[in-house]
């Protein structure tokens, strides 16, 4: 299955929205109706690229959104970039989300003793290619990382893209430690700060700060994939999160979205004004605690 992204307003605007089609183009939710495995079997994952490798823009799947667009976060009333905190220029990895995956809020988890942070689990895909926003991969799992932000659990998958030069190396984290010595201490060190530029403390991580096997991460997934079961069939409260789709639902289902309503959607996004971007050649430098 493949697909594509509309862009609607203006890059940099408030307004900015990548809406996602798949092969047919037909107008879909990537949160929903992006199936979370491309081969089961094999343990392939998609991935919804959000912020390719190197840049700044604090992009996310609008999980509040009908169709579930991409957007730039907003902070009092501001696009969110996040800052380059020397060495790292912007995000180090190309990073999204598996979709049909939920960090439920009310589930409270037994190893990091946190609840979930309402959004689909986060991936740090580590290939050779700065991927597009908006770009649909598979990937191949290989670790994870614990991350608590702001008393949330904050799961980070470790992943490679299957066409990746180096995908047929590296097969679980310790591979990762093996053959890209460095990377996984520059992630920690980058969920760690990145925030600190904008007057936050540091994240904190369960388990000493130390990445968990593929194994473990697998059934971390598979869980935060049976809590967007329980979400998507109206099981668990969804709270201001949109479940409408366009693929999954039956059409009797109050989730269900018809195309008619996917189009009006869309075409009522406003063609915004290109706002200006903050200089992203500044740099922070952060002292270890």
């Amino acid at each position: 299955m493949s697909y594509t992204v509309e862009q609607r307003g203006a890059p940099n605007s408030l307004d900015y929205r990548l809406f996602f089609k798949n092969a047919e183009g037909k107008y879909i939710s990537p949160f929903h109706d992006i199936p979370m495995y491309a081969d089961e079997s094999q343990n392939i994952f998609h991935m919804v690229v959000e912020v390719p490798r190197w840049t700044n823009a604090k992009m996310e799947i609008a999980t509040k959104d009908l169709l579930n667009p991409i957007k730039q976060d907003v902070k009092k009333g501001k696009l969110r970039f996040v800052a380059n905190v020397f060495p790292h220029k912007g995000y180090i990895w190309n990073y999204g989300a598996i979709p049909q995956t939920w960090e439920d809020p009310g589930h409270k988890d037994g190893d990091t003793g946190c609840c979930g942070d309402n959004d689909p689990i986060d991936v740090c895909e580590i290939g050779s290619k700065v991927c597009s926003r908006g770009e649909v991969i598979k990937v191949k799992v290989l670790g994870i990382l614990a991350m608590i932000d702001e008393g949330e659990t904050d799961w980070k998958v470790i992943a490679i893209n299957v066409e990746d030069p180096e995908a047929n190396n590296l097969n679980n984290i310790s591979d990762v430690q093996r053959l890209k010595p460095g990377y996984l201490e520059a992630t920690v060190e980058w969920f760690r700060r990145y925030k600190v530029p904008d007057g936050k403390p540091e994240n904190k991580f369960a388990f000493n700060d130390e990445f968990k096997d593929k194994d473990f991460a697998l059934e971390v997934i598979k869980s935060t994939h049976n809590f967007w079961k329980n979400l998507i069939s109206q099981k668990t409260n969804a709270g201001g999160l949109s479940c409408k789709n366009t693929c999954i639902s039956t059409s009797d289902s109050p989730c269900c979205c018809t195309q008619d309503e996917a189009k009006a959607t869309v075409e009522a996004c406003p063609c915004g004004e290109e706002e200006c971007v903050p200089p992203t050649d500044t740099w922070f430098f952060c002292g270890r605690k």
